[in-house]
């Protein structure tokens, strides 16, 4: 991020102003110490230095393009778009999970009874 926030000509204290994100957090996520920003301060960071969100994140683009096909990518950036943050994701996940721990014992029950 620092390569593009120079390319720009902006100071930390600069981008982190037209940003709205606190000028130790964007010196953090620059250093690497904070190495899990939200969504919604990447997306803030990535609109003030007009790039996509993917080109902030610490990993080469080559390697983030195999781990992230195009629909991850739409999806990521909708539920940006719709301010969902970690927390939602991880209830959405649970919820998931719970939900398929249900159909198993549901199906778990059937063979059961068909036995």
């Amino acid at each position: 991020m620092k390569v593009i926030r120079l390319k720009r000509g902006y100071s930390i204290s600069e981008l982190a102003q037209l940003s709205n994100v606190s000028k130790s957090y964007v010196s953090e996520i620059e250093k690497g110490a904070q190495t899990n920003p939200s969504l919604n301060v990447l997306q803030r960071l990535a609109v003030t230095l007009d790039v996509p969100v993917d080109h902030l994140v610490a990993e080469p683009r080559t390697k983030m393009a195999e781990q992230l096909d195009h629909e991850w990518v739409t999806l990521i950036r909708q539920a940006m778009d719709e301010n969902v943050d970690k927390k939602d994701f991880k209830t959405y996940i649970n919820y998931i999970k719970y939900e398929n721990y249900r159909e198993n014992e549901k199906n778990e029950r059937k063979k059961g009874s068909s036995a």
